[in-house]
């Protein structure tokens, strides 16, 4: 047998690692993660804090974000990556619902940047923490570089992209309208999560490339 040496992510047997490190990168960023930080003061002034205070808020997101990705980095080999995204992506629709409910209610106060937070350190627990080291593990250690470097792509891409909607859309149908649908839209990344995602605890990358390398 003729062992090809010029190997690419594009061939036909990596055709299921690299699908899932797109999936996995496009669901990061359609959780409106990047949107939700870029606008982060123009939230919480349309939640009625003034412009000190919705700066302050601001900083209060970078310092929850850093604290709960340490937190969830900890707990990646303890739980596995799998059981993370869960947490994260359960958390996404339960921050995001409590971030709707209090614009359509129109609660003032701290009520939004609360819910915010929360859904903040539930992406920096889950997906946020999991990401990077998910992605290195689909590939064979010959394709790894390849494979981070078309995720880390698509990643930043899409998060130039989605963000320069958001105000647009704020404007146009409504701040509430907007967190709703990013709320119901989390139901398809858990499904998938449940659906698609392996762990991969406790397994070498021999044993992982090889398994996803079986999708003929």
């Amino acid at each position: 047998m003729v062992e090809v040496k010029n190997e690419s992510i594009f061939m036909a047997k990596y055709r299921k690692p690299l699908l899932l490190a797109f999936s996995i990168t496009f669901f990061n960023q359609l959780f409106g993660i990047n949107a939700f930080l870029y606008c982060a003061p123009r939230i919480f002034e349309l939640a009625g804090l003034e412009k000190s205070a919705s700066f302050l808020s601001s900083i209060g997101i970078g310092v929850i974000n850093l604290i709960f990705t340490m937190i969830g980095i900890s707990l990646i080999d303890k739980y596995g990556r799998k059981t993370l995204m869960y947490l994260g992506s359960v958390g996404y629709i339960i921050s995001l619902g409590l971030v709707t409910t209090a614009f359509y209610f129109e609660w003032k106060g701290m009520a939004v940047p609360i819910f915010l937070f929360l859904f903040i350190a539930c992406h920096a627990v889950g997906q946020g923490a999991v990401i990077l080291v998910f992605i290195s593990k689909l590939f064979p250690n010959k394709l790894r570089a390849a494979g981070t470097s078309f995720s880390t792509s698509v990643h930043w891409i899409l998060a130039a992209l989605i963000p320069s909607f958001i105000p647009f859309l704020f404007k146009e149908i409504g701040t509430t309208t907007v967190f709703a649908i990013f709320c119901i839209m989390m139901v398809f990344p858990l499904l998938w999560v449940f659906t698609k995602l392996p762990e991969t605890k406790g397994r070498t990358l021999e044993e992982l490339s090889e398994s996803l390398s079986k999708n003929e």
